[in-house]
């Protein structure tokens, strides 16, 4: 029982798994119709220019079961593998070029496997045209053979050319090139090609013509664009010759010759005639017309002409024979025929050739002496030569011409018959030229013209020539530069010129020699032309660096040339720097620079240039100087009187600084000069004013200058307003004007402007030296003029002036300038003039014009009535 069920149960397992192995079901392609791009690639089609590496296609199924699905493709045995697929994806690309002329149809077996089952399918995939072929001629090459006389617009060949595309791409469209120069056209559909009308072939002008016939097709699309293909052959045309055209003579005119010694029988000439037909030529039938006199006969068929007398029984000296040359059909008829001219002459036998002949006899060289540079056109006269030939009629012409440097003499005459005197010509005077040949050679050549010997002969002709004066001395160079140091002794070596002169003996001896504003200091030796110093020139250039002058190169006879000397006097250090006084006083505001400055009297740099240092100072370690400029400033820790006083016990403040200029020649040369500086503070006191009286506090005098300028400028000033016040009063009658311009004036007061100028006191430091005091008033003319400008009015107000009687204080003496807007005042006095004895008038003289200046104030202040 165990081993019965145990065999029921196995059994039953195996029934279960065939049922379930029955129940697998295949895997499936999708059907999606003829233009899906996914399912079985059936009913596929694909244009022959897609790309290699397109993805074409998507191979699409399912299995009932749904187990995951793989794809594959196939070919058959000796098929091209066009496609490949991912097995998982089902993608299809493209792997071979499609070729649609080579294969329109492909097979493919696809197929899809679920791992138990696999099912597979044949497809066909259509390939589409692409306009991918260009149009081809069949049956080439084209050669046509058409008679001349072929008619007009007669058809004579038909040309093909096929296109494999199907459609518009297949089909075929003829045409020519150049088919206004064309004697053919073609028709465009059938290719059939004709003479145009109205034209008509002719061998005898053109035995070929080369039609260029261009194919194209109709145009299609090849990736994505629209192509047109086409074609081009050559169809050669050969022309056929038709008997249609009469003979013609080859190598007119005809000459033929009899000399002396021809023997009866003897051929003279021959006469070629060709029949104008040349594609298939008759044969030339040859006669002579008249004019032979029984002399002469002519070969029928080759043409010969031959003398049947001796040329003593001839009795004309030239005779003209027409001969006429005449067709001969394959019948042996004679057709159509023309006619040609023969001459021939009688003439004498070329056995001499052109003879030289001199004064005794026949001669072969001859020979001449002349000097160079003769006239243009002049004849050589001492030449005697006379050529001959004694040959008659053409034997005896000849031509002359001479062999050797060309363009320098002609000869006449140049053509001789029998014979003549021969000259030579000179053409070229400036080739006759002894410094390039002493002796001229020549070949005088006679040839014969007309025969064909060519006899000739030669002689030779030689020209010595004598010199003349015929060059100017020419330097080596338009102009000389030398250089040359300033402290070179007198006689020294400048430069050396030279000049040549290519003529012979004393014509080319030269003579140097100077002259110029700039040669006062030079030589120059006259046959070796070195330019030297005078032994007493002392060149120095600091005065002069520059010489400029000419030389004068002359031969003996006067002629010259000139060059220009250029000499540059070289710059010594020999001068040393030097300061304007070897001890000076500069005064120093902490905070500004002074300058001391050195000169160097050198011409050129680096010998000028000056470097400046400070030798010794006391106390030391106060000062810097600028090396390049010169300009001594305090140390930058140095900014008060105070930090100097610290300093030094000094309270001057007036130190010494020794300063060394040095310049940088080599050798170098040096000056010292000792510097009192005194050093002060910069005043409050800012303007114009302010710095001129800074500028100028070391000199009193300078000041005092300026302010007796300008009192005098105000003087003048004065004098003129009050002189044109004056006569414009006088001429006029009418003070309606002014009583009406007093009565808008209220409490007219006199303003006085006074100015305190130039107060000089005595500082305990040298930047207190000058202390400027300004006080302005405005005054207005009696007339309440506007013209005039008024100074700007002080904050406190005018004191009125003080009477005439009342003399000026004895603590603060000044003195005053009458203007017309107020006066100056001066609280200065200088001491020296004090000690001088000036005082005393002085005052005399200020206490004066403010007298008279405060008069006149009193009656400007006056009402006029």
């Amino acid at each position: 029982m165990k081993h019965l069920r145990h065999f029921t149960s196995s059994l039953f397992l195996s029934l279960v798994h065939v049922c379930l192995a029955q129940a697998n079901y295949a895997p499936y392609f999708f059907d999606n119709g003829a233009r899906s791009t996914n399912g079985n690639m059936a009913l596929l089609s694909l244009s022959e220019d897609t790309p290699v590496g397109t993805h074409v296609y998507t191979l699409n199924g399912t299995d009932p079961e749904g187990d995951p699905v793989t794809y594959g493709l196939t070919y058959e045995a000796g098929s091209r593998r066009y496609f490949s697929v991912d097995r998982n994806l089902g993608n299809v690309t493209l792997i071979e070029e499609l070729d649609r002329e080579k294969e329109d149809e492909i097979e493919v077996i696809v197929s899809i496997s679920d791992g138990l089952n696999t099912v597979s399918e044949k497809v066909r995939i259509l390939v589409m045209d692409a306009n991918d072929e260009s149009p081809e001629f069949i049956n080439t090459p084209y050669i046509v053979q058409v008679p001349e006389n072929t008619p007009s617009g007669s058809s004579i060949f038909k040309i093909e050319a096929v296109d494999k595309d199907t459609g518009s791409g297949g089909s075929i469209t003829y045409f020519l090139q150049n088919i206004h120069a064309n004697k053919f056209t073609i028709d465009r559909h059938s290719g059939v090609l004709r003479i145009k009308t109205g034209v008509t072939l002719d061998y005898e002008k053109s035995r070929t013509h080369f039609v260029v016939v261009v194919v194209k097709d109709g145009g299609g699309k090849l990736r994505g664009d629209n192509k047109v293909f086409s074609a081009t052959t050559t169809v050669t045309v050969n022309v056929e010759d038709v008997q249609d055209t009469p003979p013609m003579f080859i190598g007119t005119p005809y000459y033929g010759y009899v000399y002396e010694d021809t023997l009866a029988g003897s051929e003279v000439l021959t006469v070629v005639a060709l029949d104008g037909d040349r594609g298939k030529p008759n044969s030339i039938h040859y006669c002579i017309v008249n004019g032979d006199e029984g002399s002469f006969e002519i070969s029928n068929t080759t043409g010969a002409i031959s003398v049947i007398k001796s040329p003593n029984q001839l009795n004309r000296e030239v005779y003209e024979l027409k001969v006429q040359a005449s067709e001969v059909s394959q019948k042996g008829d004679i057709s159509v025929h023309t006619f040609a001219m023969v001459t021939i002459r009688v003439v004498d036998l070329n056995n001499h050739p052109p003879t030289f002949y001199g004064e005794n006899g026949p001669q072969n060289r001859f020979e001449l002496t002349m000097y160079e540079h003769p006239p243009e056109g002049e004849i050589l006269r001492g030449l005697k030569i006379t050529v001959n030939d004694s040959d008659q009629g053409a034997n005896a012409k000849f031509s002359l011409r001479l062999v050797g440097p060309g363009g320098i003499f002609r000869v006449v005459p140049q053509t001789v018959l029998n014979e003549a005197q021969v000259t030579i010509i000179v053409e070229n005077s400036a080739a006759i030229d002894y410094e390039k040949f002493k002796v001229l050679n020549f070949k005088l050549l006679a040839i014969e013209v007309n025969t064909p010997e060519k006899f000739s002969s030669t002689a030779d002709v030689v020209i010595h020539l004598l010199d003349t004066n015929d060059n100017v001395p020419k330097f080596s160079s338009d102009y000389y530069i030398a250089r040359i140091p300033e402290n070179s002794p007198g006689g020294s070596n400048v430069v050396a010129v030279t000049a040549t002169d290519p003529d012979s003996g004393l014509w080319g001896e030269v003579k140097y020699s100077i002259y110029g504003t700039g040669a006062d200091l030079f030589l120059i030796h006259p046959s070796t032309g070195i330019i030297y110093t005078q032994p007493w020139a002392v060149l120095d250039a600091e005065v002069n660096s520059k010489y400029n002058f000419y030389v004068k190169a002359e031969d003996t006879d006067g002629k010259y040339s000139l060059a220009e000397v250029f000499i540059t006097v070289l710059d010594v250090n020999d001068h040393s720097p030097e300061f304007s006084e070897n001890i000076q006083e500069k005064t120093m505001i902490i905070g500004s620079p002074v300058k001391i400055e050195a000169i160097d009297q050198d011409a050129e740099e680096p010998n000028n240039i000056v470097d400046y240092s400070i030798m010794q100072a006391d106390p030391a370690n106060v000062f810097d100087i600028d090396q390049s400029t010169g300009e001594i400033k305090l140390k930058s820790y140095i900014r008060s009187l105070d930090i100097i006083h610290n300093i030094t016990k000094n309270k001057d403040c007036i130190w010494s600084v020794v300063v060394q200029a040095k310049d940088r020649g080599s050798p170098s040369f040096s000056t010292t000069a000792v510097l009192k500086i005194d050093i002060t503070e910069e005043t409050l006191h800012k303007g114009p004013m302010a710095a001129f009286l800074m500028q100028t506090k070391d000199n009193p005098m300078k000041a005092l200058g300026v302010l007796a300028g300008v009192m005098g400028i105000m003087v003048l000033i004065t004098i003129m307003i009050s002189t044109a016040m004056f006569w414009r009063n006088k001429r006029s009658n009418k003070i309606m004007p002014v009583r009406r311009i007093i009565k808008k004036r209220q409490t007219p007061q006199p303003r006085i402007v006074r100015m305190e100028w130039l107060k000089f006191k005595r500082p305990s430091n040298a930047a207190e030296k000058f202390i400027v005091e300004d006080d302005t008033k405005s005054l207005q003319n009696e007339n309440s003029n506007n013209n005039v400008q008024i100074a700007p009015v002080p904050p406190t107000a005018p004191l009125p002036p003080p009477p005439p009687a009342m003399a000026p204080r004895v603590d603060a003496p000044g003195w005053q300038v009458p203007t017309v807007s107020g006066s100056l005042t001066p609280k200065y006095i200088n001491k020296q003039l004090k000690k001088r004895g000036h005082g005393s008038a002085h005052n005399a003289l200020v206490s004066e014009l403010k007298m008279k200046f405060e008069k006149r104030n009193a009656a400007f202040n006056e009402p006029h009535i």
